[in-house]
């Protein structure tokens, strides 16, 4: 049995060093085997050898050599190399005159192989006392069940039973042989040794079975006329060829035609390959025991594609590819299709030094690329995923690795490594989600309901506002984070049902409160999907009539990356939803990327303050000067600016001097349920009664 030339570590049975687990157990494997093909041969020798061997013989012995040479095996990083074709040979010698004669041929032939494959010393001793062992094996069953002679014409066509004989002795040297091998590979790779042996059978049987079994073919042949007996090199060369052939297909197969890359296969197969080793260097303590997948998506390479045609698209491709390349080292880079790119990065410290090289891709990108005279920008957002921190498989890390790009486009931002809260798809979160479906569809809504905290007008102490939180009591996890929620729901198809849930029940809410909360508006949160269509107009429209509550005393929240997602049909639905009279507000107002612009852009009546900076206004010189600045440009603007996350009295003070509207926090109320808020309110209001009094 022989193991794939050139493979990756699973793939090769052997290779040229030991493993860093079981080291002492391998070697020791190795050298047993090794002493006792050399304690066969030491009995086996003296006397074993006929006192005159025919030409037939040394037909023989010259076609197994030649067979182990590389124009009849075909060694590359590819191939799959069931067996030495000089097998065939070497068992009809073994039928034909004996054992030693056999083994010594066989010995020959593995030293040929052994230099020309460049295999260690301790790997060709390996693989001579394997064949030392199975011809032994094979010639002492054939001494029990065919006494006294030798595999001649006669034997072979006298009758089924010495041809049966024959196959049953094939079988014995087959067995031993992968007996041999597959304990090694298990010590070498780990597993199940059962498992091990059995997929080494598998894959050996038809190869190596078709070459023992064409032995006593050859013996027949060469009775007949040992000059017919080169003729058995033509098939064998002939399978060579397809073999080949078939290689170069594969090899193909994995190729992606317009850069030359490896395409996805050829990646996968990559990781696949360097997963097992990576894990063994982890168990031997190595430092390089990292593998990165490095995930990069082209930016505007589509207006280039619309722009200059898809000649000139594949001409940046192509660059785009050469490039990498060469910023790639020893990692393997290939397309995934499109504007898409793979590089698959081994022997990595850690995950800082899988972050170099995605900037290192990133550099390698940052000149344009000149085309019929004219200099493209190129520029790209990468996503990184190690193993095993993020993934233990191909499919796994790739995943991730594309999470990661997507959260660093997201951001704003060129490169991003995994982290598992920037993930939407995990199992959990899909169950969670799928829960949240099933609930919103219900029509009792089991466990979603809103909680509404106060604005308080700072000037007056006067309540003006209400923010609607969303909560939900899963019948099984219990409460469910809020951030998580919405984290699970704004990519997915969720969230239209869940903001259309939330409207009706906001709608629903004032018109039910009716005197008992007059003149108060609630602000409810809407997410980038919620703005896409109008939709949401058309249905706060209808809503509104339907309950003849006003306009007014709703008002609907947005982020600034809603805006960046698609500004022209953003735009549109907020022009329509102010014609209604629904007020918009900047929530987060200072976490984005473009204020001044958004500023003047949306049709707003007020600003946010995000809570990161309302809570270090006491504490630190910077927030304060930030708040104050936020504070004065909105009113600058006419516009009404509320401030988060108050807590004590110490930041509703300094936010009074700076002249901040509106204010809400645990300092003056935490959300509250419908009927409790009514209570709070109505007690808020005797109180201040009493007090003016």
């Amino acid at each position: 049995m022989m193991p794939k030339l050139g493979e990756p570590m699973k793939q090769s049975a052997l290779r040229n060093s030991a493993p860093p687990r079981n080291a002492s157990r391998f070697v020791a494997y190795v050298a047993t085997i090794t002493v006792a093909a050399v304690g066969v041969l030491l009995v086996s020798l003296p006397g074993g050898f006929p006192s005159s061997l025919p030409a037939a013989f040394w037909c023989f012995a010259a076609f197994a050599i030649l067979a182990d040479t590389p124009w009849f095996v075909q060694a590359g990083p590819d191939d799959v190399m069931p067996a030495f074709p000089s097998v065939c040979f070497t068992f009809a010698v073994m039928l034909a005159f004996g054992f030693a004669p056999a083994v010594l041929v066989q010995l020959g032939a593995v030293a040929v192989a052994a230099v020309w494959l460049k295999h260690a010393a301790w790997r060709a001793a390996f693989n001579a006392g394997q064949y030392v062992l199975s011809f032994a094996a094979a010639a002492a069953l054939f001494d029990v069940v065919l006494p006294d002679q030798r595999a001649d014409v006669h034997t072979i066509l006298d009758g089924g039973m010495p041809v049966l004989w024959i196959v049953v002795v094939g079988g014995c040297w087959f067995l031993v042989n992968n007996l041999l091998v597959s304990t090694a590979v298990w010590l070498r790779f780990g597993g199940r040794w059962p498992a091990v042996f059995k997929t080494a059978l598998g894959n050996d049987a038809l190869p190596t079975g078709a070459l023992l079994l064409s032995a006593p073919g050859l013996v027949a042949t060469a009775y007949v006329d040992v000059l017919l007996v080169p003729l058995a090199l033509v098939p064998l060369f002939a399978v060579r060829r397809m073999t080949k052939l078939s290689l170069q297909r594969a090899r193909a197969a994995r190729l992606d035609p317009l850069t030359g890359l490896g395409n996805r296969k050829a990646l996968e197969r990559a990781v696949a390959n360097w997963v097992p080793e990576h894990a063994e260097r982890a168990e031997g303590g190595a430092d390089d025991r990292r593998l990165a997948l490095l995930l990069l998506d082209l930016d505007g390479f589509k207006q280039v594609n619309e722009a200059l045609g898809h000649r000139v698209g594949d001409r940046l491709l192509e660059e785009v590819a050469g490039r990498l390349t060469g910023a790639a080292g020893a990692g393997l880079v290939g397309r995934l299709g499109g504007d898409e790119f793979a590089v698959v990065v081994p022997h990595l410290r850690d995950t800082l030094q899988a972050r170099e090289h995605a900037a290192g891709m990133l550099a390698a990108l940052a000149e344009p690329v000149l085309l019929d005279g004219l200099p493209i920008d190129v520029g790209g957002s990468v996503g990184v995923a190690v193993y095993p921190e993020h993934g233990g498989d191909f499919e796994e890390l790739l995943q991730h690795a594309d999470v990661a790009m997507y959260d660093a486009k997201a951001r704003g931002d060129n490169l991003a490594v995994y982290a598992p809260e920037s993930d939407h798809n995990t199992p959990e979160r899909l169950s969670l989600l799928a829960d949240l479906r099933r609930a919103l569809e219900s029509p009792e809504g089991t466990g979603i309901e809103l909680y509404y905290q106060p604005q308080v007008e700072l000037a007056t102490g006067a309540v003006v506002g209400l923010e609607a939180l969303l909560r939900w009591r899963h019948p099984v996890r219990g409460p469910v984070d809020p951030e998580e929620l919405i984290k699970v729901a704004e990519h997915s198809s969720v969230m239209r049902l869940l903001t259309l849930r939330i409207v009706d029940e906001v709608i629903n809410q004032l018109a039910a409160w009716g005197p008992a909360a007059d003149g108060v508006r609630v602000a409810v949160n809407v997410s980038v999907r919620d703005l896409h269509t109008g939709e949401i107009a058309d249905r706060i429209a209808a809503r509104l009539r339907e309950t003849a509550v006003d306009s007014s005393r709703l008002e609907l929240e947005i982020t600034e990356s809603a805006l960046m997602a698609d500004p022209r049909r953003v735009l549109a639905t907020l022009a329509r939803l102010e014609r209604l009279g629904v007020a918009i507000a900047l929530d987060d107002f200072g976490t984005g990327y473009s204020s001044m612009l958004h500023l003047r852009r949306l049709p707003l009546a007020e600003v946010k303050i995000d809570r990161s900076f309302v809570l270090g206004l006491a504490t630190d010189p910077d927030d304060a000067a930030i708040v104050r600045s936020m504070i004065d440009l909105a009113r600058a603007l006419g516009l009404r600016v509320v401030a988060e996350g108050v807590e004590n009295e110490r930041t509703w003070r300094l936010l009074v001097e700076a002249g901040c509207d509106l204010a809400q926090g645990w300092y003056f109320a935490r959300p509250m349920p419908p009927a409790q808020l009514i209570e709070w309110l109505a007690r808020r209001n005797r109180s201040t009664v009493a007090h003016s009094a």
